[in-house]
């Protein structure tokens, strides 16, 4: 109820701004539970997605949104709620993907939709990263589910960090044709094959956007934008430095190569008087 409510105050309104178009709708079933796993670029993309479909999809989100205390808090929390955003506490690396893992399977048990980021965070860049093999891959494995390949585009052109306000532009969907990996049963604790499994879906994801595909993790490329950001702002700030050292120094010659040359004057004009 709540969540028909909210897509209806917030999908209908979302879709009438922004047009989002979409190509392979006919790839969602119509019933019976299914993964939809899909490139991660902007905050709105689990808005956009579930706006364009008619069956419910959940998504897991940060328990932060659930816990913030307040006002704005408790509004976050419900709006959360609203939308199908299932909480997930991210404290500990491991208890996180349990978590994740956990309320995937119990969604696709009640035969609904399932909506994952296998890259588990935005990409920085608007590029493709390396899926996590933990999440996906054994939801999948263990329920047995479709996975169905989905490509979000242009959603991170919306609303840029650091925009307050949204740019009305058309972003786009593509959804893939189910892929199967029946054949993978019973072996969701087989590492090889998680890689395999999720390595698949990423190529099946990569064909539908057309990213640049990036072989390490985006948290990864993210810690090494912040490295490089902390060492070019290191590097400004000592370059500065130098620079005002180096003007001071040059003030200082100057003022001692003044002070010779008034000296000097002086001296002549002493000898002039005395001869």
């Amino acid at each position: 109820m709540i969540y028909g409510a909210m897509k209806f105050s917030i999908g209908g309104p979302l879709k009438l701004a922004f047009r989002p178009w979409v190509e392979g709708l006919e790839n969602i079933p119509a019933e019976g539970p299914a993964i939809l796993a899909s490139n991660h670029l902007s905050f709105s993309d689990s808005f956009f997605l579930p706006a364009v479909l008619d069956r419910k999809v959940t998504f897991i989100a940060k328990a932060e949104y659930f816990t913030t205390p307040g006002i704005k808090g408790r509004m976050t929390a419900a709006f959360f709620k609203g939308v199908g955003q299932l909480p997930v506490d991210r404290s500990g690396a491991r208890g996180a993907g349990e978590a994740a893992i956990k309320s995937g399977v119990d969604v696709l048990e009640r035969g609904e939709l399932f909506g994952i980021y296998p890259e588990g965070t935005r990409s920085p860049d608007g590029r493709l990263y390396r899926g996590k093999p933990g999440g996906l891959a054994r939801v999948a494995l263990a329920t047995g589910a479709p996975v169905i390949p989905v490509a979000m585009i242009d959603t991170e052109k919306i609303q840029p960090p650091g925009k307050v306000m949204p740019k009305l532009m058309r972003p786009g969907i593509r959804i893939g044709k189910p892929l199967d990996f029946s054949r993978y049963g019973g072996m969701e604790h087989d590492r090889f094959v998680l890689r395999a499994v999720t390595d698949e879906v990423m190529y099946e994801i990569m064909k539908l956007s057309g990213q640049e595909y990036v072989d390490i993790y985006a948290t990864a490329a993210k810690r090494q934008i912040a490295e490089a950001a902390k060492a070019q702002k290191q590097a400004h700030k000592e370059a500065q430095k130098e620079a005002e050292q180096a003007q001071k120094e040059a003030e200082q010659a100057e003022k001692e190569a003044q002070k010779e040359a008034e000296q000097a004057q002086q001296q002549a004009e002493k000898e002039r008087s005395d001869s």
